[in-house]
């Protein structure tokens, strides 16, 4: 039998968009540039992952992660409590090793890595909220160190964006056949997808009708299967028959799979992971709130974001304690319809683009809305190409991107800082 290994690394992370965009190309870099379990089984230092409870998760991710054979462990969300109360129930773990934030909320890996006894490393967008427990910093762009104490700013390195990087072919362009596209995004989670599915379809139906030319593309989440979407567009799923779309027919082509609607609407699926190669050749994105927007705005692909609030009892897919709150059995009723009507009212922006800059940079459409109004919404925008280049170039402003060219090598930078932080014993 090969050594028990003697270092590790352990990626942290919580839903499928941070899985494709960060975990993903990180694990695929760091297993080029060292010999790591499980692809080298006799390695010195092994790759896992660990999953930590997150709102914006789906509790599938672990089954994703498992198929691309990238990680000696994975640990799955629901699994995390019990990781920090009693690590060795979850197998032998090396002694000296480095923790990646990679999504999710930065405390869990503050935790872990002391847990473990291990150096910790977090990658951030916009803010670094522990730099104290921090060895070192990967930021995105001057934004986190600027917001930080003089005495932590010498911890910071600005990598750039992982979600930009075409030399770990993130956004690789991946040819759409010419036309206008519109992708539609209706989530990862339950609640989203029960009313995302169908109001897209219909959308979709109605915007043919406006634009006869308009082509239309659904990225799945890793998360979702065929089989699963399917079954949100159909009799299965209780809202499917309030918009009246019915059951799709699945087609096979030549470039992969279809959806046909009733109504004769055909939308492209799309299953490669990530899919910002495909996304990045869309005039514009459909969307709910959640990872998707974070995503689109990387890209620079302008969006409307959607909330319809007539299936308040299913949008309970808010962040937070509140939001874990809202979904317990016993107080979701009350609790959860109390909790979205105040975060409507009160809670100010819902997408990560307008978050991030404090104003209305994409539209948000919160309410009853229906498809008739988006669809017409939508085509005036189409309509209107410098306002969606206006849009683009407001959302590429965001994080830093003069080009919309990506951060070229900022998953070679950050792998470089894991190894960095890594005993001079993992080069053996």
């Amino acid at each position: 039998m090969p050594p028990e290994p003697s270092l590790a690394i352990v990626l942290v992370s919580n839903g499928p968009g941070e899985l494709s965009t960060w975990v993903r190309p990180l694990a695929k870099r760091l297993h080029r540039n060292l010999p790591l379990r499980p692809r080298q089984p006799g390695a010195g230092c092994q790759l896992d992952l660990v999953l930590v409870p997150c709102p914006n998760g789906t509790g599938q991710e672990h089954r994703a992660a498992a198929g691309w054979d990238l990680f000696e462990r994975i640990v799955p969300a629901r699994r995390f409590w019990g990781l920090l109360l009693r690590p060795r129930r979850h197998g032998a773990w090396p002694r000296r090793g480095v923790v990646v934030f990679l999504g999710g909320d930065q405390f869990w890996t503050v935790l872990l890595s002391a847990r473990l006894g291990y150096r910790h490393l977090t990658y951030a967008e916009w803010v670094a909220r522990w730099p104290r427990f921090n060895d070192r910093i990967a930021a995105l762009g001057p934004r986190v160190r600027s917001q930080l104490a003089p005495r932590w700013r010498s911890r910071v390195v600005e990598v750039g964006d992982l979600m930009l990087d075409p030399g770990e072919g993130a956004a690789a362009r991946q040819p759409l056949p010419p036309g206008e596209w519109v992708a539609l995004l209706p989530g990862s989670k339950r609640a989203k997808l029960l009313v995302g599915v169908p109001f897209l379809l219909d959308t979709a139906d109605r915007l043919a009708v406006l634009r006869p030319g308009c082509r239309f593309l659904l990225p799945l989440a890793p998360t979702v299967t065929i089989q699963e979407l399917l079954a949100y567009a159909g009799p299965a799923n209780p809202l499917a028959a309030h918009y009246g779309v019915g059951e799709p027919a699945l087609l096979e082509g030549p470039d992969g799979p279809h959806l046909r609607t009733v109504a004769g609407t055909v939308i492209r699926l799309w299953q490669q992971h990530p899919a910002q190669g495909a996304l990045c050749q869309c005039a514009l994105a459909l969307t709910t709130v959640g990872a998707n927007t974070a995503e689109l705005a990387a890209l620079g692909v302008p969006m409307l974001v959607l909330v319809p609030t007539q299936h308040l009892l299913v949008m309970q897919a808010w962040d937070g304690l509140a939001g874990l709150l809202g979904r317990l059995p016993v107080l979701r009723r009350l609790f959860g319809v109390a909790l979205t009507l105040w975060r409507l009212r009160h809670g100010g922006f819902l997408s990560s683009p307008n978050i991030a800059a404090g104003r209305a940079v994409v539209p948000e459409r919160v309410g009853p809305i229906i498809p008739a109004a988006i669809a017409a919404e939508t085509a005036d925008w189409l309509a209107a190409p410098e306002r969606l280049a206006g849009m683009r170039k407001d959302l590429l402003s965001l994080r830093g991107v003069a080009t919309g060219e990506g951060s070229v090598g900022a998953v070679a930078a950050l792998a470089a800082l894991v190894q960095e932080l890594l005993p001079a014993a993992s080069a053996d």
